[in-house]
């Protein structure tokens, strides 16, 4: 099937965030120079990451009732700030730094791909971050969301098949008329196996500037661009 058809049969895309759209890495270790941490900022960066995940997991698992990624982020945070023996920090500078989430920096492509692909396609996130963090975002970063959908919307996180399907369901659509857009190849797989499209993006740099991240094309995608940008130049936008 050529790209102009596969093209014409999506109706929307809906885009992971973390990653993708934004710098998280960069963002965050910018923010700990700024606070004067006297901790590796990188390091720092890729720790409160790697939280991440397992987090979640907690929540998927029923260990713990449904909890916003803000509040799994701050518990994470309280772990490494011990783990990196940052002791001095106010609740308000706690709560904070917790709140870097919500002032990550857009990747330079993001915006203006996103508003060549938004003249064409709804365009809408999909992400676990809640629905306050990835607002704050948008409005900071100037991203031009049509509409904001979260893990908090369906109370699962991905790669929960409720949460592709959930897309499909908003907007009425079947589930091959959604593409999902991610720079994680395993969200792609779970988007895929629930019969959505595929687009990878690569952020060959998402762990920092010393960690390539392996940015190989896998053929099950539906398509595979550099940036947002190429995407969009794929997408006739």
């Amino acid at each position: 099937m050529n790209n102009n058809k596969v093209a014409d049969e999506i109706r929307v895309l809906a885009f992971d965030v973390f990653g993708t759209i934004v710098d998280w890495h960069q963002s965050i270790a910018r923010e700990v120079r700024a606070m004067s941490l006297d901790v590796d900022p990188d390091k720092f960066a890729l720790a409160w990451r790697a939280g991440y995940q397992p987090a979640m997991q907690r929540v998927a698992s029923g260990e713990l009732g449904w909890t916003l990624i803000d509040d799994l982020h701050r518990m994470i945070l309280d772990d490494i700030l011990k783990q990196f023996s940052v002791t001095h920090l106010s609740e308000y500078q706690k709560r904070h730094l917790n709140k870097v989430w919500h002032r990550l920096d857009a990747w330079p492509d993001s915006v203006a791909g996103l508003s060549r692909l938004k003249s064409r396609y709804t365009i809408c996130t999909l992400s676990n971050g809640n629905i306050g963090l990835l607002t704050d975002m948008a409005k900071r970063a100037g991203l031009p969301w049509d509409c904001i959908l979260s893990a908090e919307v369906f109370r699962k996180y991905k790669p929960d098949p409720a949460t592709y399907l959930g897309v499909a369901r908003v907007f009425d659509l079947a589930p091959d008329q959604v593409m999902l857009v991610a720079a994680h190849q395993s969200d792609l797989d779970h988007a895929r196996a629930v019969g959505l499209k595929t687009a990878y993006i690569e952020r060959p740099y998402e762990f920092g500037p010393s960690q390539r991240k392996d940015i190989s094309a896998s053929p099950q995608n539906t398509f595979h661009a550099e940036n947002i940008i190429g995407l969009a130049n794929i997408l006739g936008c």
